[in-house]
């Protein structure tokens, strides 16, 4: 197994403080987030008794999201889920789970593929920067789906300045774009 394929080892001391192993410094419960969103696996171990603690702290991870309003399981989904702890459909939900969240990233791969291949504004100049923008926005959207559910409630309430300047920069960037193909139409 390659370097960069190995997870992200994260041990916990008996403090509860988490060390990132490859960096020799402590992290927090957001920092792991990170790496995962990040596209990195990481194992959190007891450094006293080996245990694997990676589980444990993933689900404190998704319910500290849920708890500040980024919620992503509907509330149905939450209930189904504590149902299936106590019946026999228990067995089916992880082998579920999975193969959906599997389908949805090879549906986002496919789609930017897709958007390489048979799209016909690839040869236009400036494409590259429209691409890596798009990439950019998938990759947030995958890492913080929690957004997704409040999309229609305006902007986030934490908006900085940086992310208003890249907005008016991707506006600029359509605008554009726009104009060098009603020119291309003439």
């Amino acid at each position: 197994m390659a370097e960069s394929e190995k997870p992200l080892l994260i041990k916990r001391y008996a403090s509860r403080r988490l060390y990132n192993t490859e960096t020799s410094d402590y992290v927090t419960l957001e920092d792991i987030a990170g790496f995962i969103r990040d596209g990195r696996e990481v194992q959190i171990v007891d450094l006293k008794t080996g245990d694997d603690l990676t589980r444990q702290y993933l689900l404190q991870i998704v319910a500290e999201h849920e708890s500040k309003g980024e919620s992503v399981l509907p509330i149905s989904v939450l209930t189904d889920l504590v149902r299936s702890y106590t019946s026999q459909a228990g067995t089916m939900v992880p082998q579920f789970l999975a193969a959906s969240f599997e389908a949805m990233r090879e549906g986002q791969s496919k789609w930017l593929e897709n958007m390489n291949h048979m799209n016909p504004m690839v040869k236009m100049p400036g494409f590259e920067a429209m691409q890596a923008q798009q990439e950019a926005f998938l990759k947030a959207m995958s890492g913080n789906m929690g957004t997704m559910g409040n999309s229609f409630s305006g902007p986030a309430k934490d908006d900085s300045p940086q992310e208003g300047e890249d907005l008016d920069a991707i506006r600029k960037q359509l605008s554009e774009l726009q104009d060098k193909l009603s020119k291309l139409d003439k």
